[in-house]
């Protein structure tokens, strides 16, 4: 087997099982990837720089073919659940033969890479793939070893990834033939049948839920952080099409990482080393630092092009509305190096509510704080279908349910531990609708949300009045620098009050039914910040 680019000595991918594969090209430059990426035919060039392709069948991942494998590491401690579906050893073993068996004669990648930024939690991630886009991908969000340290390098885990892999149910015991399989004993993820990526990240990052809360009392997050001018750190949660990436690339501070986070005893510390954003109507009017990191190196994944076959068109949809873009994270300018700072003084939790309802800036209290990070809210517009306007509400414990392998009361009492630590501040932003649910109202102007936040980040909110929400508790902020005053209570905003106060009333209503799993692991205090559901309004 000839082996092409820097790699450890002696390293071979005999004990993976791979020994008799064509070619196995290791470590490649991204331009080289780039360049085999062309000749096979699976992406192009756009007139950015950047290299375009599509991931086929699943431009998202499939929450419902991502199994772990149960057996004496995970019985006892693995949150069994929607999320994390259980899997037989012996069928992981037979159906990781028939991967390393199908990839016989084919060329692969690979890929040394590493993650967290903090090197006391450090774990190396050896990637091998069956097409170099894949690899470019992994090469893009985690971090790159130096060239010395390519040279000693030993994995603690890996990533096997073979899309043209298909599973038979029957006998491999998958739902249908794409999969994404976590081996916590043998420390493999395994993926087959889907091109898309973001199986790849979201698996180490699953990973390192289970291990740095149990094995380091580290805190690992779902959110994106940066660091002030004074040194003051940030940290944002969200789920998908809340603002993570966005609001956290904020050209006044720097980017420690826009997606994947731990907070130890003395920092917050990137899993990272690269942005996997949504492009969606993508402008550089709203997002200069995004749009600009668009450029050789980047990858486009499922865009659409304009006429001229070269142009990412970011409002097309006909693929997905999930496009994306992967790039390393030295390609915005304003980045820490290494990825870590200090304990966060502020904590943002980003809603995107298509309801109306909640204020658009909301000091929280303690116990708000944990109900709101256990809740998890956002809501999102249903589908495109014509007529269909109803907004459908989102709850994902902690911001990430579908990557928490450990129970969510697990990473919410740390969170709480946290919070009392560190004295942090917690805000919730919704950067969703104002004066009318989606179809009536406005979304909320990214310029007011940036101010919002930085009223907050600097202080300019602690002195000021604040009115009480009737139904969510929610301190609102009477002023704001820069943000007209009547935003601020979402009441205000609405024409037909009594229209308002039903509407609140019904996503009460739907917060406490969500919240009835979570209650009997909650305290007094946490129970009491549910909202307050009122008799009698509709």
């Amino acid at each position: 087997m000839t082996h092409i680019g820097k790699k450890a000595e002696g390293a071979n991918l005999d004990y993976l099982g791979l020994k008799h594969v064509a070619t196995a090209y290791w470590n490649l430059h991204p331009a080289e990837l780039v360049e085999e990426t062309l000749a096979l035919g699976q992406g192009m060039l756009t007139n950015t720089g950047a290299l375009a392709i599509d991931t086929g069948e699943f431009t998202g991942r499939s929450p419902k073919d991502k199994f772990i494998v149960k057996d004496a590491t995970t019985e006892n401690t693995v949150w069994w659940s929607q999320f994390n579906i259980p899997f037989d050893s012996y069928k992981f073993e037979q159906l990781y033969n028939r991967v390393t068996a199908y990839l016989t004669g084919k060329d692969v990648y690979v890929r040394d890479a590493y993650v967290c930024a903090d090197p006391t939690y450090r774990m190396n991630v050896r990637v091998v793939t069956e097409f170099p886009w894949s690899n470019m991908f992994a090469c893009n969000m985690f971090l790159r070893p130096t060239d010395e340290e390519l040279e000693t390098i030993r994995p603690d885990w890996h990533v096997i990834c073979a899309p043209g892999f298909m599973a038979d149910p029957a006998l491999d015991g998958t739902r249908q033939h794409n999969f994404a399989v976590l081996d916590f004993t043998r420390k493999i993820a395994l993926i087959g049948g889907t091109g898309y990526t973001g199986e790849i990240k979201k698996g180490i990052f699953t990973v390192l839920n289970y291990v740095l809360p149990q094995e380091h009392g580290v805190l690992s997050m779902h959110c994106s952080a940066n660091v002030g001018a004074q040194g003051d750190t940030a940290v944002f949660f969200g789920l998908s099409g809340t603002g993570k990436t966005t609001l956290s690339s904020d050209p006044n501070r720097r980017l420690i990482g826009d997606d994947e986070h731990g907070w130890s005893a003395d920092r917050v510390f990137n899993f990272e080393g690269g942005c996997y954003a949504k492009t969606i109507d993508l402008t550089r009017e709203k997002e200069p630092q995004i749009w600009d990191a668009i450029k050789f190196g980047a990858i486009l994944e499922n865009i659409g092009l304009m006429d001229d076959g070269v142009t990412p068109d970011y409002a097309d949809k006909h693929k997905t509305e999930n496009t994306r873009v992967s790039y390393p994270i030295h390609h915005i300018d304003n980045v820490m190096e290494p990825s870590a700072g200090g304990i966060p003084k502020n904590i943002f939790f980003l809603t995107c509510d298509a309801f109306g309802v909640l204020p658009p800036i909301s000091k929280l209290t303690r116990g708000q704080a944990m109900y709101q990070f256990i809740s998890g809210y956002t809501a999102k517009v249903a589908g495109t279908e014509a007529g269909v306007t109803e907004p459908t509400t989102t709850f994902s414990a902690c911001f990430g349910a579908p990557f928490l392998p450990l129970h969510p009361t697990k990473y919410a009492e740390m969170m709480g531990k946290k919070i009392d630590e560190s004295g942090a501040r917690v805000w919730m932003i919704n950067t969703g609708w104002s004066g009318g649910p989606y179809g009536v109202g406005e979304r909320m102007k990214l310029k007011y949300t940036r101010a919002m936040i930085t009223a907050a980040l600097e202080g300019k909110l602690d002195q000021v009045e604040y009115d009480t929400h009737e139904v969510f508790g929610l301190a609102m902020p009477k002023t704001c620098p820069d943000v007209p005053a009547e935003l601020l209570n979402p009441r205000n905003t609405w024409a037909n009050k009594g229209a308002y106060d039903a509407k609140a009333n019904e996503l009460a209503e739907k917060f406490v039914k969500n919240f009835e799993k979570f209650a009997e692991f909650a305290n007094a205090e946490i129970i009491a910040a549910a909202p307050k559901v009122k008799d009698g309004v509709h």
